[in-house]
């Protein structure tokens, strides 16, 4: 089938986006789903930083490509082999599949699937096939999803079945912001009632850490940012505190909040300066996580006798370490149930003529989430 899909044809494209428009909006064709594989009418596509680093380079990958990998949608076809799904379901995207029987799916860390990093890397479903093409060669699909697009092929392992009533664009939040931000917190970091959270970068996925610190009972929950305005949406989500990392003392102020320090800090911005906050801020004997995702190439240091003599834990977040068929269902309830009010989050909807200028915004950190709506 012939549709239409945002495909980033250069990595590292100058800014203004909306002048250069390393996103091209064109005609692609769609191999129907192969073996395994279903077909998805996209319902809405969000813009996350992991796609916005592919954009600017920080992490680039193979063009051309179809960008998106935090979606829904619903099930229009399946392909052979797949049974336990059907035609009109609901469903949300996961931006890194899983085989169910390699070492870590089996361990139960699906999130970290063995089999899935090496076609992942090179733009192709888990099957090692391209579905995409343009022009007669093929086109790269990101993180085996791809959900720019009207309609998406992937794979039955890159799906969850979903609540039929959940509108598609606050479904798509669950696919990435809300399994990485809360995941983090409540799985990784494995928070206690009534300790002390800092939440470093206020994006999509930062906001769904404190609303995950919100639910797991912290007792303090300190947000830090550059934009007062996100600060100020931190406070109505339930911080207890704000900081703005543009002051020259602001690792200061949050010790001095919180007695020397917190219990556990999430870097969720995805930048070092983000994770040395969180790193400096953590008490003695405390968590530092980081869930977000750095340029490829940056590394971050400390003192390797301060680790040892103040005894803290430094621990890496990826995917929230959410079993998507466990966790976005509940996830899912728990916004039903108005206890996880993550379309709080949603910035603007817009189309496919709006993406590169959706991407400025988002580099320049003016905005939370936006939702490509593909299909109006």
């Amino acid at each position: 089938m012939k549709m239409k899909a945002g495909v980033l044809t250069v990595c590292g494209a100058p800014r203004p986006f909306a002048k250069s428009k390393p996103i091209q909006v064109v005609e692609v064709d769609l191999d129907p789903p192969g073996e395994g594989e279903v077909l998805v009418k996209v319902g809405g596509g969000g813009l996350c930083h992991s796609d916005l680093s592919l954009i600017n380079g920080d992490r680039p990958r193979p063009v051309p490509i179809v960008l998106g990998h935090e979606g829904s949608g619903e099930i229009v076809e399946v392909g052979s082999g797949v049974h336990d799904v059907k035609v009109g379901d609901h469903v949300c995207f996961t931006f890194n599949v899983s085989c169910g029987r390699c070492r870590r799916c089996l361990e139960g860390r699906p999130y970290i699937c063995e089999r899935s990093i090496s076609p992942r890397a090179a733009g192709q479903l888990l099957s090692g096939h391209h579905r995409l093409h343009m022009d007669g060669k093929p086109v790269n699909h990101h993180s085996g999803v791809s959900c720019y697009a009207e309609y998406a092929v992937v794979d039955r392992g890159s799906i969850v079945v979903i609540d039929r009533s959940l509108p598609l664009d606050v479904a798509a939040l669950f696919g990435c912001a809300v399994v990485t931000g809360v995941g983090a917190v409540v799985n990784t970091g494995k928070i206690e009632p009534g300790s002390s959270v800092a939440i470093v970068g206020l994006g999509g996925v930062g906001l769904s850490g404190l609303m995950g610190a919100v639910l797991a009972g912290a007792g303090r929950i300190v947000a830090i940012d550059l934009s007062d305005e996100k600060l100020g949406l931190a406070r109505q989500l339930g911080a207890t505190d704000t900081v703005n990392a543009k002051d020259v003392d602001h690792v200061t102020q949050v010790r001095d909040l919180t007695n020397g320090g917190v219990d556990y800090a999430f870097d969720l911005a995805g930048t070092i300066k983000a994770m040395e906050t969180a790193y400096l801020v953590t008490r003695w004997g405390g968590t530092t996580v980081t869930a977000g995702l750095s340029p490829i190439a940056a590394d971050f240091s400390f003192r390797q006798s301060g680790l040892v003599s103040e005894e803290k834990t430094i621990k890496g977040s990826y995917m929230g370490s959410c079993v998507p068929v466990r966790d976005i269902p509940r996830f899912i309830a728990l916004y039903q149930q108005g206890k996880l009010p993550v379309d709080r989050m949603v910035s603007q909807r817009i189309g496919f003529d709006q993406l590169n200028e959706g991407f400025d915004r988002l580099q320049d950190v003016a905005t939370v989430r936006q939702v490509l709506m593909p299909n109006g």
